[in-house]
């Protein structure tokens, strides 16, 4: 199945935009009266047939739709954008495909990179959202002070922090169908004043491990750790 997305279909726009219709059309070889489903990002799965197949506006008429309730529980990660851009792509990419709730960048005292190009970033969130036919698509927030990020709320909050004293892996504290947030910092760590501080809003240290993770590794194995403690 070939999922588009659409977000304005609900506002009553039926016909795809610019590059879902030259993809349809030019590249599926898409031709009036096949039928296609089309995701808003909010839930909704719809149905339809195309109407015109105009390889710059492809209009279709929406025969029925679907809704998908969210999960029981949702996961927010926030993490420092790395220095190689690549791969912060690769770990919006994939949890994107497993499933997350929210993604947001935040920049931390050691973080190397000062800015992301978050057009970019909601591109991939969107084409791995269609890749895994999902009807929702993630938040993705632009990059934020920590100071901001660790005032943000949630029913269990963690700071994934390289420390041999860690008394707990993820999987030892997370209780299942909450509403997590989980930090992961820069290829530097967190300083000890925003392991202080995000302590003092109630977040609680994790280990991920006995092995020193890379940034966008240990983002991974902590939203891969929540989702198995919900499966």
């Amino acid at each position: 199945m070939n999922l588009f997305y659409l977000p304005g279909i609900d506002e009553g726009i039926h016909h795809l935009d610019v590059e879902e219709s030259r993809h349809a059309v030019k590249v599926l070889r898409m031709s009036a009266g096949d039928q296609i489903t089309l995701a808003d990002g909010k839930g909704t799965w719809y149905f339809a047939r195309i109407t015109n197949a105009d390889a710059k506006k492809c209009t279709f008429e929406v025969q029925k739709k679907k809704y998908f309730p969210k999960k029981d529980y949702s996961i927010h990660l926030a993490i420092a954008p790395t220095k190689n851009a690549d791969r912060i792509e690769w770990l919006v990419e994939k949890n994107v495909e497993m499933g997350i709730d929210e993604i947001s960048f935040m920049q931390c005292q050691t973080s190397e990179r000062k800015n992301i190009n978050i057009d970019r970033i909601e591109k991939i969130a969107i084409s791995a959202m269609k890749q895994s036919e999902q009807a929702w698509l993630p938040m993705i927030n632009a990059l934020k002070p920590f100071r901001e990020i660790v005032q943000i709320q949630a029913d269990q909050k963690f700071i994934g922090h390289v420390d041999v004293t860690n008394p707990h892996h993820l999987k030892a504290l997370a209780q299942p169908k909450k509403k997590y947030l989980i930090l992961i910092g820069p290829e530097g760590d967190f300083s000890n004043g925003e392991l202080e501080l995000a302590q003092k809003n109630g977040f609680e240290k994790i280990s991920l491990g006995a092995n020193r993770l890379r940034t966008e590794t240990a983002g991974m194995v902590a939203c891969q750790v929540l989702h198995l403690i919900n499966s």
